[in-house]
């Protein structure tokens, strides 16, 4: 063998200044990073003590809106019809005149002196007082809005009828409670009831009748 090819391979020693001024730059830099910090740590312990937890709230959903249920709207109530009434008629007695003979031209003595004749009282326009009165047509409905605000009562009615049977005047004497049921009982026997009218001496005369008018949800 040559000598060339038994060459001893060397290998590179590190550089021992170099491996210790990179450790003493090491060291300084990492003993200024502590002093530059050890300022802050009281600082920022002081933060984290003074500061106050923030509160968490939770916001629940909002309700959710209940159903609107339907409305049910019933049919309207059938006309009542009321049994017929009987019409109590105070008559008044009939005034007989008293006989009168006839005049002659010869003197009495003994003459009598004649009462002189009344005269014939007609009948009144208007019947005394509060008579009863039958139906001839009294159909009723009940009000819509009365309806679905469950509205009932009776209302009180004093009508005036006329010789047909008409009434012409309404009055309410005594209240349902509802305004809204007064107005329609008094507006719907004005508009389309009838009566029999009263009769006095065989005329029909006109008469104050007392009516009730009852709204009943029972009997729709």
């Amino acid at each position: 063998m040559s000598s060339a090819s038994l060459a001893v391979v060397r290998r590179a020693h590190p550089d021992m200044v170099r491996v210790t001024a990179l450790s003493a730059a090491i060291a300084l830099n990492l003993a200024a990073l502590l002093f530059a910090l050890r300022p802050l740590a009281p600082q920022l312990a002081h933060v984290f003590e003074t500061s106050a937890p923030t509160p968490i709230h939770i916001i629940e959903p909002p309700p959710k809106p209940l159903p609107v249920p339907d409305i049910v709207l019933k049919p309207l109530p059938k006309p009542v019809h009321m049994p017929p009434m009987p019409v109590p008629v105070h008559a008044q007695p009939q005034v007989t005149p008293p006989a009168v003979s006839a005049p002659t031209d010869e003197p009495s003595h003994n003459a009598i002196p004649v009462a002189p004749t009344p005269p014939a009282v007609a009948p009144p326009s208007t019947a005394p007082g509060i008579v009863s009165l039958a139906y001839r047509a009294s159909p009723l409905h009940f009000p819509a809005q009365a309806l679905r605000m469950r509205m009932q009562g009776t209302v009180m009615l004093k009508v005036l009828v006329d010789e047909n049977g008409k009434p012409i005047d309404v009055v309410v004497e005594r209240s349902s409670g509802y305004a809204l049921l007064d107005k329609s009982a008094r507006e719907q026997v004005l508009a389309s009831w009838s009566f029999q009218p009263a009769v006095i001496d065989g005329h029909a005369v006109k008469a104050w009748a007392r009516v009730p008018v009852s709204f009943a949800l029972q009997q729709l």
